[in-house]
């Protein structure tokens, strides 16, 4: 073999094996890197969609006014009742007072003008006190005295001075299909924004649809007061701006009524200054413009009971502007003084319909004369 030939061979060779390392280097390449998996649909839903423990899905339903808030469910009107004695009780100390003083023997005049004292204090007035003495006198003279003679006539005398007889009921329904309306008045501090809420209570618990007007504009506190009441029963509120025209609110409140179809309105009412005239043509404006729209059905003033002769004074100024119906006595189970009952129904030819009995939303009762006289004679 000749040298040329030689080296064709080695040359030959040499491609060779370049030709297989290139073929190999490249096979290898090809099996570098991961194996891939192939794609699974194992129906699970995409983690973006899904609520995560620390944000709770929220149902909002269809029905107007709907809330996630749980609703109270108020105390019914019978239950009420039941606990209005205990209550009052309070007020048995004015008839301990007296039972002590007529079981005495004999009963002379000094008796007989500490019983005009008691009854007197106990803010009957001094005209109730006069005729109730009188009659407690010929009755003792005529069919004796005795703990427990006295003790009867004292509670027939009693009732008969409340008036049992009295319409108390509280009217409701408007003509002709259209909803109750409720005007409350009253001055600032006596309950009048409470008193409203718990009416309210006591009008769901009945299962009525009720609408409440916020027209005490002039008081922040009033109208988010009156929102929180209808919150928690499931009753609307309507209100206005801080400030806004009284009259308007009253009016807008009664066309959500007539608009919705609700079974009473009830309307809160500026109670500041009781003794200026401007409120006084306010209320009376507030009172037209509800008129309008449909007839007062009622019209409740609310009367703190503790500030006895003071809140006859109320009274009086009330009455002169709107057409009272009956009387909200709030605090009638603290240190109020049970004869403001007799005064105030006298003051103004009323009755009282509901007491105020103490700090509870359901503590809102029908006031009845029985239990109330029950109460003070109570040992």
């Amino acid at each position: 073999m000749t040298a040329t030939e030689i080296i064709v061979l080695v040359v030959a060779i040499a491609a060779i094996i370049l030709v297989v390392g290139s073929i190999a280097l490249v096979a290898g390449r090809k099996r570098v890197g991961p194996p891939t998996t192939p794609s699974v649909d194992s129906g699970a839903p995409d983690a973006a969609l899904t609520p995560s423990p620390d944000q709770p899905l929220i149902v909002e339903s269809s029905a107007p006014g709907a809330s996630t808030t749980t609703l109270e469910r108020p105390e019914s009107i019978a239950s009420r009742l039941v606990r209005l004695r205990q209550r009052l009780s309070g007020q048995g100390a004015l008839g301990r007072g007296l039972l002590l003083l007529l079981s005495r023997d004999p009963l002379d005049e000094d008796t007989w003008e500490a019983v005009e004292d008691s009854l007197i204090t106990a803010d009957i007035g001094v005209g109730p006190t006069g005729e109730l003495v009188e009659k407690l006198r010929e009755r003792l003279r005529v069919e004796g005295g005795g703990a427990d003679q006295a003790k009867a006539i004292l509670a027939e005398e009693l009732l008969a001075l409340v008036d049992p007889g009295m319409d108390r009921s509280l009217n409701l329904v408007g003509p002709d299909g259209l909803p109750g309306v409720v005007m409350v008045v009253g001055v600032n501090g006596a309950g009048k924004t409470t008193s409203v809420g718990k009416l309210a209570r006591v009008m769901v618990a009945e299962d009525k649809n009720v609408v409440l007007g916020a027209a005490d504009t002039f008081r922040a506190a009033a109208t988010e007061q009156l929102k929180t009441w209808g919150e928690r029963v499931g009753v609307d509120v309507v209100a206005g701006p801080e400030g806004s025209d009284p009259a308007s609110v009253a009016f807008d409140s009664v066309k959500e009524g007539l608009d919705r179809g609700a079974d009473v309105v009830v309307v809160d009412t500026a109670g500041r200054l009781q003794n200026k005239q401007g409120l006084m043509d306010e209320l009376g404006k507030v009172k037209r413009v509800i008129e309008k729209q449909a007839p007062l059905s009622e019209v409740l003033l609310v009367l703190d009971a503790t500030t006895g002769q003071n809140g006859l004074i109320q009274a009086r100024v009330f009455s002169e502007v709107v057409d009272v119906t009956g009387i909200v006595l709030t605090k009638l189970d603290g240190t109020a003084k049970g004869g403001i009952v007799v005064a105030v129904q006298r003051e103004l030819g009323v009755p009282v319909k509901l007491v105020g009995l103490g700090e509870g939303p359901d503590d809102l009762a029908p006031f009845d004369p029985k239990t109330f006289v029950d109460a003070i004679l109570s040992a």
